[in-house]
């Protein structure tokens, strides 16, 4: 990574603008369901207290969509975040304004104070609406760090276009730092084989990184809604599955792809289909084969796909996992995809999660100290895969000469 790490700054006395990603899964009570990656930033936070810096945290929760919404206020996270380390944190009315500006004006060293969702104002996310807007939350702080991963593939004012106002002094973080050196490391220098299992819902918005993968990878498994395009572009009936309209071209070209390349291609050989998509429904278990009959879909792969799956899984090297293999939201069809992060937390190996659900599917087993890495940006790790650089982390500061 050639860019200015938070190692390189001069903390002491400063007033650290923190780009943090606190966009934590929320339940209808407001309540936090998964603070993982409030605790992933935990290292960054406490190395900038110890060197006597002190913070202002900027962070997006959900997608707002007519200015400020109370669901969708940081406050619990502020709450989260206190309970985890001291000093308290303070939370702000809002993100910019005079009110925030006099909080962060008297911000005490080795204090730390919790912008509200930036995102309430629409120039967050289209920064030309109000080119004001980052240069606003820029004034706040002396220095400017993104531990910001997951958010690090959006082009956004507090994510990209705040670091033009502090050259030379715009840093990773600590986490940004870990997320960049697993995915690089996976990348330019894999243990081979190297393998990935790809799943989640739709191939339209993974075909630019499936592309990028085919020309990495030695082995290729495809499962969850990824994978009946492909089956049906092989003649076989799937049902009412899961299946976009304009996929089927996409799944062919990337098949000849493959098969251009010499590169191995697993799909499921049996499934667990259901008449219904509820946990309830009626399910059983079909060859791949017979075909999925009108009025059932597909929920997860089978015990046969699993079997077969696990006995080549345990010859990889390295292996890389983004997207669950079936339903695992609904408990009766999460049997592939527990089984997936069982075998790969078991295996000798670099294994890496890529963000998503397959992260939520770890973190719900408790298995992700197995794992090598598991990345806290879905979308970030696949764009990084693809194309090899963020838009946030192109924003920081060059290390000097």
């Amino acid at each position: 990574m050639d860019k200015l790490k938070l190692q390189d700054l001069d903390l002491n006395g400063k007033r650290v603008l923190l780009r943090v990603d606190f966009n934590v899964p929320l339940d209808n009570q407001g309540n936090i369901t998964d603070d993982t990656r409030i605790r992933e930033s935990l290292p960054t936070i406490q190395y900038i207290l110890d060197k006597g810096g002190s913070i202002i945290l900027l962070s997006h929760l959900g997608r707002p969509k007519n200015g400020p919404d109370p669901k969708l206020s940081l406050k619990p996270c502020a709450v989260a975040l206190s309970a985890l380390l001291f000093p308290p944190v303070i939370m702000a009315p809002d993100c910019v304004g005079s009110q925030v500006e006099q909080l962060a004006y008297f911000l005490k060293q080795k204090q730390i104070l919790l912008l509200e969702n930036v995102r309430f104002y629409p120039a967050e996310e289209d920064p030309q609406l109000d080119p004001t807007f980052a240069k606003k939350l820029a004034s706040l702080g002396d220095l400017y760090v993104n531990d910001a991963f997951g958010a690090a593939h959006r082009a956004h004012s507090s994510t990209c276009m705040i670091a033009e106002y502090f050259p030379g002094k715009a840093a990773a973080g600590l986490l940004m730092q870990k997320e960049v050196d697993a995915l690089e490391s996976l990348l330019l220098h894999p243990k081979r084989p190297f393998y990935a299992i790809i799943g989640g819902a739709k191939i339209s918005s993974k075909i630019g990184f499936l592309n990028a993968l085919a020309d990495k990878v030695d082995a290729l498994f495809i499962g969850g809604g990824m994978a009946y395009p492909f089956l049906k572009i092989r003649g076989i009936p799937i049902g009412d599955s899961l299946c976009e309209s304009d996929a089927l071209p996409l799944a062919d070209a990337f098949i000849k792809h493959c098969a251009h390349k010499h590169l191995a291609f697993f799909l499921p050989t049996d499934l667990t289909i259901a008449d219904a998509f509820a946990n309830d429904a009626r399910s059983q278990i079909i060859s791949v084969q017979q075909g999925i009959p009108d009025g059932w879909q597909g929920m997860d792969i089978g015990p046969q796909t699993i079997q077969e799956w696990t006995a080549q899984l345990k010859k990889a090297a390295s292996v890389f996992w983004n997207g669950p293999v079936g339903v695992f939201e609904f408990s009766h069809f999460a049997k592939g995809t527990n089984a997936m992060a069982h075998v790969l937390a078991e295996l000798n190996a670099v294994a890496v999660v890529g963000g998503g659900d397959s992260v939520a599917a770890v973190n719900h087993l408790s298995l992700s100290s197995h794992f090598t890495h598991v990345s806290t940006g879905g979308g970030a790790s696949l764009e990084f895969i693809e194309k090899g650089h963020l838009p946030g982390i192109d924003a920081l500061s060059d290390i000097p000469k």
